[in-house]
């Protein structure tokens, strides 16, 4: 037993630089700051208004990727294979490209000289540079991370368990909601937390389609980027409060299967420690 732990050591030696390369800099920006300078940071002008943005732009794109990518993800997972392939490389394609490309792409579909511009520009509508093009390029960074998420929970899911329900009465919309989702939910709600803190970090595309205007469309990262040429202190403020989010939801994430464990033991009405004993009895 003691040969195979003597020979992690090397290999924990050439994993260093990778690893501290990962966490010296997290390091570094929590100690960049005093609770004075992190006070002051977040009473800027910038701060708030750029919070405020950040959380409502991203609850609302939020909303549309799990109300519009929850039935995707049911199909991709048990939709016929050729079809859904070619689908799941669409989903896939924002993830690959830069999110420039994925501003200027934008940008040709509903600026004036776009795709749909002359529509929008004979409804009046205007969606450029707007709080409506920060939502959709949010929507479009993060809603990949959700669909595939949400897909390999779905495929999880035991069909017999559906066809089951389909025989005693439930329609296929009702054993969706009441058996499909249920049983794949903490796979939505990982999926869900990953898309949302995509949504929360997004800055090229919503820079390149919705421009950097405050109270506007000027996010959380834009607000750090336009930070850092006055004043270094906001910027770290900012990065101070997504960098607390982001360890937050990571945490959530660990403990989202063991917490969904739990709740689902005690639904039943037995505790987890009771469920092997019934298994070997």
């Amino acid at each position: 037993m003691r040969e195979p732990r003597r020979g992690r050591w090397p290999l924990l030696l050439v994993a260093a630089p990778i690893l501290g390369l990962l966490v010296l800099p997290l390091l570094a920006l929590a100690l960049a700051s005093s609770p004075t300078d992190l006070a002051a940071g977040m009473r800027d002008p910038l701060f708030g208004p750029a919070l405020w943005l950040s959380a409502r732009s991203t609850v609302l794109s939020l909303a549309i990727v799990v109300g519009t990518g929850t039935p995707l993800a049911w199909w991709l997972a048990v939709g016929p294979g050729g079809r859904t392939k070619v689908v799941e490389l669409l989903v896939d394609l924002p993830v690959v490209m830069p999110p420039a490309v994925v501003g200027i792409a934008l940008l040709q579909t509903f600026g004036r000289s776009g795709l749909f511009g002359a529509q929008f520009e004979l409804l009046g509508l205007q969606i450029p540079f707007t709080t409506t093009a920060v939502v959709l390029a949010q929507v479009v960074v993060s809603a990949p991370f959700y669909v595939q998420a949400a897909a390999a929970a779905f495929r999880r899911v035991d069909q017999d368990l559906l066809i089951v329900g389909r025989t005693l009465g439930q329609s296929s919309r009702g054993a969706f909601l009441r058996i499909a989702v249920p049983l794949a939910l903490p796979g939505l709600v990982g999926g869900a937390a990953l898309a949302w803190a995509r949504a929360l970090g997004e800055f090229g595309a919503t820079l390149l389609f919705a421009g950097n205007l405050p109270g506007t469309t000027q996010t959380m990262p834009l607000a750090i980027y336009m930070a850092l040429e006055s004043d270094v202190r906001v910027a770290v403020a900012l990065s101070l409060v997504l960098a607390g989010v982001s360890v937050l939801l990571l945490f959530a994430l660990r403990a989202a299967p063991s917490v969904w464990s739990l709740l689902h033991s005690a639904t039943l009405g037995r505790s987890p420690r009771d469920a092997p004993k019934e298994g070997t009895a």
